[in-house]
């Protein structure tokens, strides 16, 4: 289960995470995504836990004309950021919202949608039940959450080489919350016990790229909340647990631009 301190995206982590972490692992990831959605030609979506808004970026122009998009997320601070990179979009409302407590009337929207913000839900099967509660009939709950961290190479280099700066007490976060919540068969049952009938998984593998060894470092070190979990332990060693990163990362892809495997679970449920 996530810690409290696995949900703070805040001081320079929102920026960090938008210009390294999102082209690294996420935006090939919000490109499928926004397709998916915009295929079923929905007039009004809700998007849950949006972060820095990658999704949202791609999917607002498939949108049609007189569609309504509502853009959530339970952090202020990332919220703040989504919005200042995107464009002014009259058929766009953002909102903080807490997605196992959304603030919509039942039956609301064609498709509720979710991209690798379910491992973040203290309670899925909660979160579950309000994403089917403001749907509408037929509509769909469209989510994505990663796969086993050693499905996912940086993270899994970043792991263990932040690890070998804290032997007594590794930062585990990433394996604990972004990679915890990998087993299909348990989101299956999370699913139906909210009530989905309908359930259809899909696996997809990607090639995660980078300019450097040094770059992948500092995303997942200082852009995500493996930085706080750092800091808590010993502010001054943020730079030695990133130079440890960077070197496992190099020794193992290359000393010039990087790529890794990547992998993550799509979920489509209905009824």
């Amino acid at each position: 289960m996530a810690d409290e301190s696995d949900k703070v995206f805040a001081g320079s982590i929102p920026k960090f995470y938008d210009t390294l972490m999102v082209p690294l692992i996420f935006e090939g990831y919000a490109v499928d995504a926004a397709a998916l959605v915009a295929a079923f030609s929905p007039g009004a979506v809700l998007e849950t836990a949006a972060g820095s808004g990658a999704v949202t970026r791609m999917l607002a122009p498939q949108l049609g004309a007189g569609a309504r998009y509502v853009v959530t997320d339970l952090n202020p601070a990332m919220l703040d950021y989504a919005v200042t990179r995107q464009a002014s979009d009259n058929r766009i409302e953002w909102r903080q919202a807490d997605a196992l407590a959304l603030p919509f009337e039942n039956a609301s929207f064609d498709v509720v949608l979710c991209q690798f913000g379910a491992m973040f839900f203290p309670d899925r099967v909660a979160g579950y039940s309000e994403a089917r509660r403001v749907l509408k009939p037929g509509g769909r709950f469209v989510f994505s959450v990663w796969d086993r961290i050693e499905d996912n190479a940086f993270a899994d280099d970043v792991t263990r080489a932040v690890a070998t700066v804290f032997p007594d007490d590794p930062p585990r976060f990433l394996a604990r919350t972004p990679h915890g919540y990998h087993d299909v068969a348990q989101i299956r049952d999370d699913l139906r016990r909210a009530g989905f009938t309908d359930i259809e998984v899909q696996t997809h593998e990607k090639l995660s790229r980078s300019p450097s060894a040094r770059e992948v470092a500092v995303a997942y070190c200082q852009g995500t909340p493996l930085r706080n979990e750092i800091e808590a332990r010993d502010a001054s060693l943020l730079q030695l647990a990133t130079d440890r990163a960077e070197e496992a990362i190099a020794s193992r892809h290359g000393t010039g631009p990087v790529a890794g495997k990547i992998q993550a679970h799509v979920i489509v449920a209905t009824g």
